[in-house]
């Protein structure tokens, strides 16, 4: 049980690590995609993926798996990224990024009522604020406050969204099939019901654009390491853990951005920034620790 622990914290570590250096990526791609561009083929890029290194059949499921199966992929694949790209367009960065931050919260409340775990312990709720205390320092590092009811509401539902995913990936966790099979059926029904934005937004078909191997290289990255590497080890470190322990990791992304930020593009780190950092990383601490309700 133990070495089942520190395998899914470490995957849960791996995946966050990858995804808070996303944003690099996907802020290059936005000069020659749209947003909904960027997520078609970076997530048919990552079934593709997953089918040539697994090629088995997921069989045996039942109608109420497929539709558990079906509605993680409307959630986790297909709504979220939809929602987070659109709230970015109404609202600022540092607001979409402090609010999709509050998806450990909507997760332990979820998980509570849906799947009748214990309820969440003081210290989580405790850590739960120090670190967004600090998501808050280094999101509006030199910027000012600014609200839009609009692009803030679209946000926090996409935060509510991904605790909806997370709950039906411990769900499915349970069924016992390969996770590798599971993430791949998510990921069938994920782009299933891409479709109707395609058209929706715009989607252009040009394949030309990956001629550019700037481009190929960060639409690479985002398939195959950030759908089909990182969505297997987030599975599998809910499945290890639960769905509340591994969402408190969503705490790091900023911090993983800050690092980034200094590490690539040679930003500055600021007091603001540091004294964030440590108190997003002493927040997830706190949240995980006498969690143990939570497995």
């Amino acid at each position: 049980m133990k070495h089942n622990s520190t395998a899914g914290h470490l995957f849960a570590l791996l995946t966050i690590v990858v995804w808070g250096t996303t944003f690099i990526s996907t802020k290059i791609l936005l000069k020659d995609f749209q947003p909904v561009e960027i997520l078609f083929f970076r997530f048919v890029m990552g079934l593709a993926a997953l089918l040539a290194v697994y090629p088995r059949r997921l069989k045996g499921t039942s109608k109420s798996q497929e539709l558990t199966f079906a509605a993680a992929g409307l959630c986790g694949i297909c709504l979220y990224y939809l929602l987070e790209n659109i709230a970015l367009t109404y609202t600022m960065a540092s607001n979409v990024g402090i609010i999709i931050s509050v998806a450990p919260f909507f997760t332990a409340i979820l998980s509570h009522l849906v799947l009748k775990e214990e309820r969440p312990s003081a210290s989580f709720f405790i850590g739960f604020t120090v670190a967004m205390s600090g998501i808050f320092l280094i999101s509006f590092n030199g910027s000012k406050l600014q609200l839009n009811p609009a692009g803030d509401l679209l946000a926090l539902f996409a935060a509510l969204i991904w605790a909806c995913y997370s709950v039906l990936t411990k769900k499915i966790s349970g069924y016992g099939y390969s996770t590798l099979l599971t993430t791949r059926r998510v990921f069938f029904y994920g782009i299933l019901f891409m479709f109707p934005a395609l058209f929706l937004f715009d989607f252009e078909w040009d394949l030309t654009r990956f001629a550019d191997p700037v481009c190929l290289f960060n639409i690479l990255f985002l398939g195959l390491g950030a759908s089909a590497l990182c969505f297997v080890t987030w599975n599998y470190a809910v499945k290890m853990l639960g769905a509340v322990k591994t969402s408190v990791y969503i705490y790091m992304i900023p911090v993983i951005t800050v690092v980034t930020s200094v590490a690539i593009l040679h930003e500055k780190i600021t007091a603001l920034a540091a004294a964030g950092t440590v108190l997003t990383l002493a927040g997830l601490f706190l949240s995980e620790s006498k969690n143990k309700g939570f497995r």
